[in-house]
């Protein structure tokens, strides 16, 4: 049996489910409501099995015609994605993309991306929003998340893995030198520990430290401060106002020039995943692909932003 003739009538089929009758299926798909029934009624007899009940008033699916439905729909489907990718590939990247970035993170790293990409697109738009709350890709429709961390399983969203942050603990030497340097993990918990506002909201702040042997570990703290953005994370870290946990990327200057220093760094190495992140469809606008694959090539030029 060919591919052509495995197919015929399923379409018409699929369409008289969803629309409820003959006379229904045959308008959407420009046909007479005798052809369209013809067709079925030929499916059936290829089929050997009845699909429709059928009355003078109306049509109910057979059990068997139910079974076949659901996997007619996943065909269709996929054949639908399938023609839809192909065209995103040739369609040039147009219109407003919504982008949900953290603060520092999207600033140092995702916005020259934007402004490339603006560059080479003319007819392509951004509306950012730099905050380290995350917010509902989908609910709030966003079309493109950066999420720094580890991700909940969500059948809503996809994501990519972008790369991963290393973290380390400093703090400014005129810190170090009023308190001392802490030699164990434990000493964290009777120090100044700057965090950002996430940890700060949970019952215990926890820094993620490596063991003797390489295994990554929570470490309670002792929050004193606490900071919604990265930057002013920095800052207050700068102005000695403790020790602080913090990306290399984003502290890189501070500690080639001595103006932070690393504590504890038998236990550095920790590093936190970062994923661009979507709404769960089948195929991706030119839009939004185009950002996507531009964050990943940045990533690699950038070693995964660690």
């Amino acid at each position: 049996m060919s591919s052509t003739t495995q197919l015929d009538g399923l379409i018409e089929f699929a369409k008289t489910v969803q629309t409820g009758s003959f006379t229904a299926a045959a308008r959407q798909l420009d046909m007479t409501g005798s052809a369209v029934g013809k067709s079925v009624s030929r499916l059936e007899a290829r089929l050997g099995a009845k699909l429709f009940h059928r009355t003078t008033r109306r049509l109910t699916l057979t059990n068997d015609g139910r079974e076949y439905f659901e996997t007619a729909a996943r065909v269709l489907a996929d054949l639908q994605a399938a023609e839809h990718a192909l065209a995103s590939r040739r369609e040039t990247p147009v219109g407003l993309v919504r982008l949900d970035l953290p603060g520092a993170f999207g600033r140092r790293h995702v916005l020259p991306v934007l402004t490339t990409l603006s560059a080479r697109h003319r007819r392509l738009e951004f509306s950012v929003m730099l905050s380290e709350r995350r917010a509902d890709i989908v609910a709030e429709g966003v079309d493109l998340a950066v999420r720094i961390g580890r991700l909940d399983d969500d059948a809503d969203r996809v994501a990519s893995r972008l790369g991963a942050q290393r973290l380390v603990i400093c703090a400014a030497p005129l810190y170090l030198a009023a308190h001392g340097r802490p030699t164990t993990p434990e000493e964290l918990l009777t120090r100044d520990c700057i965090v950002g506002w996430e940890r700060h909201r949970q019952r215990e702040p926890r820094w993620l430290l490596c063991d003797d042997e390489g295994r990554t570990f929570g470490q309670p703290v002792r929050a004193r401060h606490a900071f919604s953005d990265g930057e002013a994370l920095v800052s207050a870290t700068l102005a000695g106002a403790g020790l602080c946990q913090l990306p290399t990327w984003l502290i890189a200057d501070e500690l080639a020039d001595g103006r932070l220093e690393t504590v504890l760094d038998a236990h550095a190495g920790a590093e936190m995943p970062i994923h661009a992140l979507w709404p769960a469809s089948r195929y991706l606008t030119p839009k939004v692909r185009v950002v996507i694959d531009a964050l990943k090539q940045a990533a690699r030029e950038r070693n995964g932003f660690g």
